[in-house]
């Protein structure tokens, strides 16, 4: 091709490209004067709905999963085929159960929803506004037979347990973490061992430990955990510090509230979930009602901890 007619198709394409761009901007420049382009406002109050649908909780609900008394085995084969591994684990917890102690369901609230932190169907307040100075707290509910850990007021993570029988209570109030044992062995029994033990009365012997979780309060007024959150509370506590010889109390560990009574002789509480979703809810009121008693000192002593470990890490 001579090189007059390849200059002349060149600058034909060049020419073409300017058209085809300039319309391009102008169909955009409409598109927006018209209203139909995006609105990056509208983008962001679409994104920012949704965000908070996704952090309200989930409405649960429960259906029975009844164990007829002569025909236990196939409602349990039945069952153990219904639901996977993990089900099964997340239904036992909400009915106070492990999976030792399975055997003793007669009829348990299976919820609609399954998650395994357990934490969409916690019955504790999400926020507590009164310890947002607070850095760790527990509490144990003799009522409906539950712990829950709080961090600044938040709640991060709440399961079952089974507390002090009734000829054998676990004392109620304030109480602080002494010290912690990976293996315990009980000092009722010697042929009972406790792993992952955090005494909170040195005295009177009391701890949360993992052990049986029959369904109702069975302890020897210990508080019972299943094994991963045995492990959890472990790991997570703060235990007491004693001076270099161990005779002098210098700081308390975490705070740790045991409040409520249980309905003793009557239906399980957990039970009533089938037909009411929330029976088992503890509202921020209650729980404000039992931590005001004993806020001013729990401070008091989160301050003497903080001021004891500074003065130690000054001594090192």
């Amino acid at each position: 091709m001579p090189a007059d007619l390849m200059k002349h198709f060149r600058f034909l394409n060049l020419f073409f490209a300017i058209i085809i761009l300039a319309v391009l901007v102008q169909c955009k420049k409409d598109n927006h004067i018209s209203g139909n382009a995006k609105n990056p406002s509208s983008e962001t109050i679409k994104n920012d709905t949704v965000k908070k649908v996704e952090e309200i909780k989930p409405q649960i609900t429960y259906s029975a999963f009844i164990f007829p008394t002569k025909k236990k085995d196939s409602a349990m084969a039945a069952f153990n085929k219904e639901f996977s591994e993990e089900e099964r684990y997340t239904i036992l917890a909400l009915n106070r159960l492990d999976s030792k102690n399975k055997w003793r369901a007669d009829t348990l609230a299976v919820p609609d929803i399954f998650d395994h932190t357990l934490m969409a169907y916690s019955p504790f307040p999400k926020n507590i506004e009164t310890l947002k100075e607070v850095k760790k707290m527990v509490f144990f509910s003799y009522p409906i037979q539950a712990y829950a850990l709080y961090e600044s007021g938040k709640l991060i993570k709440w399961g079952p347990t089974s507390m002090g029988k009734k000829s054998a209570q676990t004392k109620r109030g304030l109480m602080f973490a002494n010290w912690k044992k990976e293996l315990a062995i009980s000092t009722v029994d010697s042929d009972w061992k406790l792993p992952f033990n955090v005494n909170v009365h040195n005295t009177l012997g009391i701890g949360w430990h993992q052990y049986d979780l029959p369904g109702f309060p069975a302890s020897h007024s210990c508080l019972r955990l299943l094994m991963d959150d045995a492990k959890y509370l472990y790991n997570w506590v703060d235990t007491w510090i004693l001076n270099k010889g161990g005779a002098t109390l210098k700081a308390n560990g975490t705070p740790v509230i045991v409040f409520g009574d249980y309905q003793w002789g009557g239906k399980k509480p957990w039970k009533n979930l089938i037909n009411n979703p929330v029976s088992n809810d503890i509202s921020l009121d209650e729980m404000n009602e039992i931590i005001k008693p004993h806020l001013n000192k729990i401070l008091r002593e989160q301050k003497n901890r903080e001021e004891v470990e500074a003065g130690s890490l000054v001594e090192e």
